[in-house]
């Protein structure tokens, strides 16, 4: 079996390093279990957000949602969002209702925000 990797975008490697070492250790804790998950397709204890082939997962943990899809290695996680703080604001800033994952999916805004993950740090 090949090793499962957790791979962070520049900006979610940023957005995980601006918070306390405790709640960044249970962020990390969280991700125990995802790789018998991911390598088995049991998917289901995770949001999706889908567009044009691509399928996203949202995981949440407490007022945090990580943001990540499959990567032949394991996962990549492209960003880590407090709710009450960075995705009500993005909600707010392009005038979107607040039913979180729909919304988002329908949104080239969202998918924009998840590609500049990649190349960009905060």
């Amino acid at each position: 079996m090949t090793p499962f990797q957790i791979i962070f975008t520049p900006t979610a490697a940023a957005e995980l390093g601006t918070l306390p070492k405790e709640l960044q250790l249970e962020i990390l804790g969280e991700f125990r279990g995802l790789p018998n998950d991911v390598r088995s397709d049991e998917m289901d204890n995770f949001g999706r957000l889908n567009r044009d082939g691509r399928h996203l997962f949202r995981f949440r943990l407490g007022n945090y949602r990580v943001y990540f899809e499959r990567h032949d290695l394991g996962v990549l996680i492209h960003r880590i969002l407090h709710a009450k703080k960075q995705l009500r604001d993005f909600l707010y800033r392009n005038k979107l209702p607040g039913g979180e994952d729909r919304v988002l999916e329908e949104t080239p805004e969202f998918w924009k925000l998840i590609e500049s993950a990649k190349s960009t740090a905060c």
